[in-house]
């Protein structure tokens, strides 16, 4: 398909130098080269919508040579066959960037899942109409002009989200593609072509054909686009959420305090929370604690007889840890969400809490190294963000949360003023009053955290000070058991 647009492919030979080389290469060895996909598509839109910023991140090259013919071409640089049987290998630049670069190809044999089938062939039209989307079909020479053999140029200029050739044959192939359709909408803020959103409606329950790991990788990109809340709606629309997170359909009609919650039942306000926190939140995990904090208030209900919701922050940890082991996620992702969501109640308590109890909160997975209160301090600033989002979300707006905010820079001052956690553990441990005869056990645990709390609350400045503090109270406990024996 003709066209004017030409990308500036120098900006992307900026950051990718090596880019340029594969592509002299292939061409003048005769065969066809272009960069493909993402990085054409992101150079089109921020051509059609200026104030849309472009940024060269991953470049991606197909030709029309095969991959022994790619070999021999680059006999000079490191290869890694990541994907030959599919014509795909990875070269490795002389700065250690690394390019993609995939033969043409068409595929066949679909599970819904993989192709069975995967032929390569020397022209770019076979490669471009087996991809998903008329928008992600774009490609670009060297010099920078666009081939748009699919009108994914009017697409991107009519915000329409279209699949390549008939949307039931193109999802069929991949129903991870369901997911896709829906991210790319919220990405560039687009409409789903009817007959591609037909398509995904017709097929939803499909979604549990694809493996929890890859329906994870593209949740997590959608959640990062400033659009999650309508990526959710959608999701729900046509039926893919109750097969992914059945517990956020859930919260639908469940009707909550009208005082505190004039928006409405908790899926309403947890949708709402998720909109105002695309205005801020760059962090996946963060919106995703977002989405999950109140999932428990259902089972709270039940619990409580109907007559509120209370401890639905401990049963929403559960779950959301059942929900991370389900979507297959890390260990320490999984620690991170399930303390968001846990203490998303308990941080509405902060000022009024001891000085040492308020030092340990903020610490909790303290990073030494940050430089910044964010970076030295991420869990607690994850939940600042958290807490805004499901404040401005109810009746409470800023005076929930400005408060906290504010004792929270008085704590930090003082840690920094005073002590830290790491300082205080370091004047006394366990093993020093072992040493001098005292007990292991939960009875010490207990008193090295009241002594502890004292140092973090400034009371204790010295060793000394804190080995005497922690002496006493062991001997005060003893004391007392021994009366209570009388």
């Amino acid at each position: 398909m003709n066209n004017d647009y030409h990308i500036d492919t120098d900006e992307i030979f900026k950051r990718h130098p090596f880019a340029r080389e594969i592509l002299d290469r292939l061409t003048a060895a005769g065969y066809e080269a272009v960069l493909i996909g993402g990085i054409v598509r992101d150079a089109v839109r921020s051509i059609i919508e200026p104030s849309v910023p472009f940024s060269a991140r991953e470049v991606d090259i197909a030709t029309s040579a095969l991959p022994q013919e790619v070999r021999r071409l680059f006999r000079d640089r490191p290869i890694v066959g990541v994907g030959e049987e599919f014509g795909v290998l990875v070269i490795a630049a002389p700065d250690s960037q690394q390019y993609e670069v995939a033969t043409f190809r068409t595929e066949g044999d679909y599970d819904g899942r993989w192709p069975g089938k995967v032929e390569l062939v020397r022209d770019l039209a076979g490669d471009v109409k087996r991809r998903d989307l008329a928008i992600n079909g774009l490609a670009a020479t060297r010099d920078g002009a666009v081939i748009d053999l699919v009108g994914g140029i009017e697409d991107l200029k009519a915000g329409l989200i279209r699949a390549i050739g008939d949307p039931q044959v193109r999802l069929a192939e991949d129903y991870l593609r369901m997911l896709r359709t829906i991210r790319f909408a919220c990405r560039i803020d687009g409409v789903i072509d009817p007959a591609t959103a037909a398509a995904i409606a017709a097929n939803a329950d499909k979604i549990e054909s694809i493996s929890w790991e890859r329906i994870r990788d593209e949740l997590l990109r959608m959640l990062a686009t400033p659009a999650a809340a309508r990526g959710i709606e959608l999701l729900d629309q046509f039926g893919l959420l109750e097969h992914i997170l059945p517990e956020v359909v859930a919260m639908k009609g469940v009707l909550q305090p009208e005082d505190y919650h004039p928006e409405g039942d908790v899926y309403v306000h947890t949708l709402l929370a998720l909109r105002i926190s695309d205005q801020f939140v760059l962090d996946s995990l963060v919106k995703l604690a977002i989405l999950l904090h109140d999932i428990g208030k259902p089972k709270a209900l039940i619990r409580n007889d109907g007559v509120n919701m209370g401890g639905h922050d401990a049963i929403s940890a559960r779950m959301t840890r059942r929900i991370g082991s389900r979507l297959r996620m890390s260990k320490h992702d999984i620690a991170r969400l399930v303390f968001l969501v846990k203490n998303h109640m308990r941080i509405a308590d902060f000022p009024k809490m001891g000085r040492g109890k308020q030092v340990r909160f903020v610490s909790e997975g303290e990073n030494q190294a940050g430089r910044s209160l964010r970076e030295r301090y991420p869990l607690f600033f994850d939940l600042l963000q958290v807490l805004v989002a499901d404040c401005e979300a109810c009746a409470h707006k800023s005076s929930g949360w400005v408060p906290i905010l504010q004792e929270m820079l008085r704590v930090v001052d003082h840690m920094e003023r005073v002590c830290d956690l790491k300082k205080a553990r370091a004047l006394v441990d366990g093993h020093v009053l072992i040493a001098m005869g005292a007990r292991p056990g939960p009875r010490l645990g207990k008193v090295l955290e009241a002594v502890h709390d004292r140092i973090l609350a400034g009371e204790i400045g010295t060793r000394d000070e804190a080995i005497a503090a922690a002496m006493d109270l062991l001997a005060n406990e003893a004391k007392g058991k021994e009366d209570r024996l009388r």
